[in-house]
């Protein structure tokens, strides 16, 4: 059973829970059909805890995490969710879908300008702690927060070395989770059982902890729905030799450091042939096909083959102890045909870095200076301290995951802070970023168009 765009046909409001999520679900989005695959079958959806609401604000999982949007929520939804609903969708909660909980919300113009980062960028507010001693290595001495939530005396710093930290952030994708090795983008929760608990307390206002039986519900449909763009146009992504689709996803095979570029468990050589999908779209296709299948199977060459000089990067170069390296995308997106790290831990690439970008984002801006440590005297600028609001460490300052690559088309913004609109952008930062990777106005549109096919 497939289901299109109305859950079974039916045009329903936006957010809404099906009956059902039948075995294969099917959607549309901008380049094609989303689809999401369930290898044990359809899931009822009123005896399962990941749509129930476990709290008190009316949430569920489900509220964040739509497979039409592949299992996260993108900024086009919220916004039909807002016109649809006038704003009382169970998405919209001030504890962190505003961008501070003290925000007016009492006219319909004030909760647009509550949720604004939530409408515009997709853009949940975490608050995290400041480590405290004896871990804590830096000081925040000035923040540019465009909100005053991290001033807020109630919700933000009491000092330059404690209180709460408010940064705001995409919600991952609660699919292809058995592929994943770092879990949340700072890196913050050990296994799903500890995410599923503090999504509960947190985002639904839960008073308790989910129980044992809850959390299997929960944590067994996450790693058990696998999601990945299905057509492009009129191209069926697992025809004439492709492999494209969920189904084949939800084959793939997965363990920690699979394929790690600087050496892995089994002793297995690293291959930078990270994608395989598409290679046999080198000859014709069917039905006027030929030109844009060509495309898609060159940008896949150009995702594993395109080399150019990676410096700077913290969890990367410091770790390997090499100021630059020559590597490609997979240097960093290794995990065969989903694009994600096989190897746990952050990065950072510049993505909170506030002068890589042209524009002045909507997003906080953080001064911090390093107390103590190796990196004692040094001060950074970041839009997101990343996981050092985990481990305290300047080493981490401005680190987040690398995420998996599968369905990217139906989930934009892109990037932990929603500050890329489209996929186009995203290279183009990351050539700005890495001087070394040029290409071609082909080669950026062909690599464009075959991440919209993941």
């Amino acid at each position: 059973m497939v289901s299109l765009l109305g859950w079974g046909g039916q045009r329903v409001i936006a957010g809404s829970i099906p009956k059902a999520i039948p075995q294969t679900e099917t959607s549309v989005d901008k380049s094609g059909r989303l689809s999401s695959y369930q290898p044990q079958g359809a899931t009822a959806t009123a005896s399962n805890a990941f749509f129930q609401s476990l709290g008190t604000n009316g949430r569920s999982c489900f509220t964040c995490h739509s497979p039409r949007d592949g299992w996260t929520i993108s900024s086009a939804d919220a916004t039909k969710r807002f016109q649809e609903t006038g704003g009382k969708d169970p998405l919209f909660r001030l504890v962190d879908g505003a961008s501070c909980p003290s925000d007016d919300i009492s006219t319909i113009a004030d909760m647009r300008a509550a949720y604004q980062l939530l409408l515009a960028q997709g853009l949940i507010r975490i608050s995290l702690p400041v480590p405290s001693e004896p871990v804590l290595q830096f000081s925040i001495t000035s923040v540019n927060d465009p909100y005053d939530c991290n001033a807020n005396p109630l919700f933000g710093l009491t000092s330059p070395t404690t209180g709460l930290v408010s940064v705001y952030r995409r919600p991952l994708p609660a699919t292809n989770l058995r592929f994943e090795s770092t879990l949340m983008w700072d890196g913050r929760e050990p296994n799903l059982d500890s995410q599923a608990i503090d999504a509960t307390l947190i985002h639904a206002q839960a008073a308790a902890p989910p129980d044992p039986v809850t959390l299997q519900q929960i944590t067994d449909f996450e790693t058990g729905v696998f999601t990945a763009q299905s057509s492009v146009r009129t191209n069926d992504l697992a025809s004439d030799g492709a492999t494209g689709g969920p189904v084949a996803l939800s084959m793939q095979s997965f363990s920690t450091r699979i394929n790690d570029p600087f050496g892995n468990p089994t002793g297995t050589p690293f291959d930078p042939n990270i994608f395989d999908l598409f290679e046999a779209w080198t000859t014709p296709g069917k039905d006027g096909s030929r030109a844009f299948r060509e495309s898609i199977e060159r940008g896949e060459r150009v995702f594993n083959t395109q080399t150019f000089t990676i410096s700077g990067v913290a969890g990367l170069n410091d770790v390997v102890g090499q100021a630059s390296i020559t590597g490609t995308c997979g240097t960093c997106h290794d995990t065969p045909n989903v694009g994600n790290r096989s190897v746990d831990g952050t990065m950072d690439t510049g993505v909170s870095d506030p002068v890589l970008y042209t524009g002045a984002l909507p997003l906080p801006a953080f001064t911090i200076l390093c107390d103590s440590g190796p990196l004692a005297g040094h001060s950074f600028a970041t839009l997101d301290p990343g996981r050092a609001l985990i481990t305290g460490q300047c080493a981490d300052i401005g680190k987040v995951k690398v995420p998996a690559l599968r369905g990217l088309a139906a989930r934009a913004p892109y990037f932990h802070n929603g500050s890329a609109p489209d996929l186009a952008t995203v290279i183009e930062f990351y050539m700005m970023r890495f001087p070394t990777l040029v290409l071609s106005s082909q080669q950026e549109q062909d690599l464009t168009t075959f991440l919209n096919s993941l």
